[in-house]
């Protein structure tokens, strides 16, 4: 870790990414950063809300100034939206700003998960879904690393998590 100045989670809606973040925080003592809230914080409104009011295009400028803003933080757990990193713009100051760590989840393991939020995506469909589950996979799959959280707990997530670090960064 380095050169590493963050560790950045990325992965579909669902994968646990604030979760896992906000335990993996607390485990290393470092601060948790949402980018989904701050683009909140800096909307004054919700996704869902800015999603109806303003559309994905200007969601996704939002986004993408909380990525800039984050990637100037020290001994952060960035937590990403899904769709955060298809920007490539956001990709490349994220992998600037820290360690990569993809959240694989099973697509059945997502829509168990998040199957009653409000998550505007989600109002799509599941052919829908299904396409942009895939359609992320590629560029997901450019992390440092990937850990599979299909049908495991917070705490076994972490504990991956810490062995990847104990190992080095490759």
């Amino acid at each position: 870790m380095k050169d590493r100045q963050n560790i950045i989670l990325i992965g579909f809606m669902g994968a646990g990414k604030s979760t896992v973040g906000k335990r993996l925080a607390t485990v290393l003592h470092w601060k948790f950063v949402d980018t989904d809230s701050i683009v909140e914080e800096i909307a004054g409104m919700t996704i869902s809300n800015i999603f109806c009011r303003y559309g994905e295009s200007r969601f996704r400028f939002e986004e993408y100034l909380a990525v800039k803003k984050v990637c100037t933080g020290k001994n952060c757990i960035i937590s990403t939206g899904g769709g955060t990193v298809m920007n490539p713009e956001n990709f490349k100051l994220l992998k600037q700003s820290g360690l990569i760590i993809y959240l694989y989840a099973s697509l059945e393991d997502v829509l168990q998960r998040v199957g009653s939020s409000d998550r505007p995506l989600l109002k799509r469909g599941p052919e829908e879904v299904l396409s942009l589950w895939q359609s992320r996979l590629d560029t997901y799959a450019q992390a440092h690393y990937i850990v599979d959280t299909t049908n495991k707990g917070v705490e076994e997530v972490v504990k991956e998590i810490l062995k990847l670090l104990r190992e080095g960064v490759r």
